[in-house]
């Protein structure tokens, strides 16, 4: 572990080298690159300085309770070395956790996909419900929500949704939300009051940039079409809609949101670039036996992780076994309590792994 900290510490002051250097200054990629990457490790760099000025004032402080002939001063001396060790041992406790590997995703936009699964109609409203619980809590957290393309179900809800979730930190937020959602209530069309169960799939893809993702244009078929739906008289005039399918790996996406035929060109190479980058993420990890472990469980959307239990008001997530009779407040977008637990699973994890690996 000292030995990490050590390594952090000669980074962060490389990295200031380097960007003090005339070559970096004037290149401006490099530089944003190196800049990002300083800012990444600052907060652990500075609290390391703090902990080592700790370190070296507990020596100082016990040298003179050994060495000082006064004894009050021997007493205050231990006394204060006695206060900075509780302050170095919490700061120390500290860096142990900023030490544990970070995500380097986690600061990304997210490309959010709900599909109604098996259940029929219910499954379609319960996949409506998802995305408004999602957006709800996604304002809450100054994230911004657009909808990049929908397929509404005949009698009513969604077939599936695309959304883009846009704001630091989102990819962090949702990334355990991947995986499939259980919904048990009775159906407004239920003359019995029997209790259904259907199911939702929710995938989480971070937005990615253009050179994440090499993507050819003679891979592309890029289809246009008249696009259905809400959306006025425009819409349904020109050919606005944007269907693109990449020939390689047989991923289809598509945007009618927009009535401009280039924005939704733009917005469907998003989806495009988020998904090829999942496939390749998957591909990258297929072989090792931690494979997508950045998310607490498998993260694979066939795995079950929720089940919302309507007429108990009770939510409980499977992969860390939390339970909430707050279903009510879940719904309206409160998912706070569960993300965070989430959360702190996922970093007990690394903690014990990162333990394990010194």
């Amino acid at each position: 572990m000292f030995e990490r900290f050590a390594a952090v510490l000669a980074r962060y002051d490389e990295l200031g080298e380097a960007l003090a250097t005339p070559e970096i200054a004037c290149d401006p990629e490099r530089s944003v690159k190196l800049l990002r990457e300083r800012a990444g490790i600052e907060q652990t760099a500075l609290a390391l300085r703090t902990w080592q000025d700790l370190l070296r004032q507990i020596d100082e402080a016990q040298t003179i309770a050994t060495e000082e002939t006064d004894a009050d001063l021997r007493q205050f001396a231990r006394d204060e070395a006695a206060t900075l060790r509780a302050q170095a041992d919490a700061l120390e406790a500290q860096l142990k956790e900023l030490m544990v590997p970070r995500d380097p995703r986690d600061g990304a936009n997210v490309v959010l996909e709900v599909r109604a699964g098996t259940g029929g109609e219910e499954a379609a409203l319960f996949a409506a419900d998802l995305l408004r619980m999602y957006a709800r809590f996604a304002e809450k957290r100054g994230f911004r929500v657009e909808v990049l393309s929908e397929s509404e179900a005949a009698q009513g809800g969604l077939k599936e949704v695309v959304a883009l979730i846009a704001g630091h930190g989102a990819y962090s937020v949702f990334k355990h939300e991947s995986g499939t959602h259980r919904v048990q209530r009775v159906p407004a069309t239920e003359a019995q009051g029997r209790i259904h169960t259907s199911a939702c799939t929710v995938a989480v893809l971070p937005e990615v940039e253009d050179v994440e993702v090499d993507i050819r244009t003679e891979d592309l078929r890029i289809d246009t079409y008249r696009a259905g739906g809400a959306g006025g008289q425009h819409v349904n005039r020109t050919d606005s809609a944007v269907r693109i399918t990449h020939l390689p790996s047989g991923i289809v996406v598509q945007c009618q949101d927009e009535r401009s035929q280039h924005k939704n060109k733009s917005k469907a190479m998003l989806q495009l670039r988020a998904k090829l980058y999942d496939q390749q993420q998957r591909a990258a990890h297929a072989t090792m036996a931690a494979s997508r472990k950045e998310q607490v469980g498998s993260g694979d959307r066939s795995e079950r992780i929720r089940t919302y239990n309507f007429p108990q008001n009770r939510l409980t997530d499977h992969r860390i076994g939390l339970t909430l009779h707050s279903l009510d407040l879940v719904m309206e977008g409160d998912l706070d309590n569960v993300v965070n637990a989430l959360f702190a699973a996922e970093r007990a994890r690394k903690m014990a792994e990162s333990q394990i690996a010194n």
